[in-house]
């Protein structure tokens, strides 16, 4: 199975990505503000892990739409959608 994506799809996936992306370039700027202010380990790990999650989402919404390609793809073949799950979770297994 090629890592191909088709066009619409991540088009459509795009907007949502560049606005968590976004989302995530500030919370780690205010994790910068949060050390140059000295502020408490605790209230800074929480923050951490808010960012963490972030970024996983990001992954997994990107996994979908490779996952969603990649069934139109065998589709389209004519082929099982096995091999296209199977892509599917390898690309998971590297987010775990």
């Amino acid at each position: 199975m090629k890592d191909t994506v088709y066009p619409e799809t991540l088009e459509k996936a795009t907007p949502d990505l560049q606005s968590r992306l976004r989302r995530i370039e500030g919370q780690a700027r205010g994790i910068q503000r949060m050390l140059d202010e000295k502020r408490s380990c605790e209230d800074i790990v929480t923050q951490v892990a808010a960012l963490k999650a972030a970024v996983e989402q990001v992954g997994l919404n990107m996994v979908a739409c490779l996952l969603e390609s990649a069934i139109r793809q065998a589709v389209e073949q004519g082929v099982s959608t096995d091999e296209a799950i199977t892509h599917a979770k390898k690309y998971l297994g590297k987010l775990s």
